[in-house]
């Protein structure tokens, strides 16, 4: 079989590559606004005791007259504390029980410069009323499958900056886990696909990195085996028992909690750009 040399990043269609890779990425329980309805509560509690949204805010240089864009916003990860730091935050999702949580959570904090609206990737955002921000920012939130047309979508969105986070290396999934239930791990699409792009659209981008070293708690094994089964789609009733097996013997009591015995590293990379370069 012959292969082609290439002499040229230009010569290669990274969205194309990057359509071809996501084909193969590894099948999740499922990735439509129907699952992260039913998400919604377990991972809105995950994502608020993790250093991530700090460590995201320590990267961005913020104003307080500036507005931001925050799309695929969850249950407020990010609006929430960059509600504090910033005039007014347009949040996005196609979930409407994430929007509801972001709602409650703001309620409850007494914060009034949230606005949110249902829409996704897809849409027109044109005639969603989102219009056009200082900064627009995209955390972990880029499950298209056209992710030049996401990326142009944030650009046009934003004045001053866009931010977006996506997975180094294998991000959350645990090969082992993998291992443990005989199914092959295929690599996503992680940050260097989307920097490539990015240059071939004419954008030179920054790139820091953020790394997850908080340990995941649980309740019980039970707690433990939901919090797992969102990396298999189609997970069948063996496999589901290879997967208990594997937790069963993997998971040990710390102090009333219930955590793996070794730690998985997780990287984010966040890459940003100024809008007016």
């Amino acid at each position: 079989m012959m292969i082609k040399e290439i002499n040229d990043i230009s010569e290669i269609n990274w969205n194309n590559v990057i359509k071809k890779k996501k084909v193969n990425k590894p099948k999740t329980h499922g990735e439509g606004s129907g699952y992260w309805n039913k998400r919604a509560p377990s991972f809105v509690d995950h994502a608020s005791k993790t250093l991530y949204p700090n460590s995201f805010l320590k990267i961005m240089d913020l104003r307080r007259s500036w507005t931001v864009l925050d799309v695929g916003c969850g249950g407020g990860t990010l609006a929430i504390p960059l509600a504090l730091k910033v005039k007014h935050i347009t949040a996005v999702d196609f979930s409407e029980k994430m929007l509801e949580k972001l709602q409650v959570e703001s309620d409850k904090k007494k914060i009034r410069n949230i606005s949110t609206i249902k829409v996704s990737w897809e849409e027109d955002w044109e005639r969603a009323g989102i219009g056009v921000h200082d900064i627009a920012i995209a955390s972990r939130s880029l499950a298209v499958d056209d992710i030049q047309s996401a990326l142009q979508k944030l650009n046009n969105a934003a004045r001053r900056r866009v931010y977006i986070s996506t997975i180094v290396g294998d991000g959350p999934f645990d090969r082992k886990i993998f291992d443990a239930i005989e199914r092959i791990y295929n690599p996503s699409v992680d940050y260097i696909y989307i920097y490539n792009l990015l240059y071939q659209m004419g954008i030179h981008a920054n790139i820091n990195f953020i790394e997850n070293e908080k340990e995941k708690k649980f309740e019980n094994h039970e707690a433990a085996l939901n919090s797992y089964i969102w990396m298999f789609q189609d997970l069948t009733n063996a496999e589901k028992e290879k997967l208990k097996k594997y937790l069963y013997t993997h998971l040990i009591n710390l102090n009333g909690k219930w955590i793996l015995d070794y730690k998985q590293n997780v990287k984010w990379a966040v890459i940003w750009w100024e809008r007016n370069k």
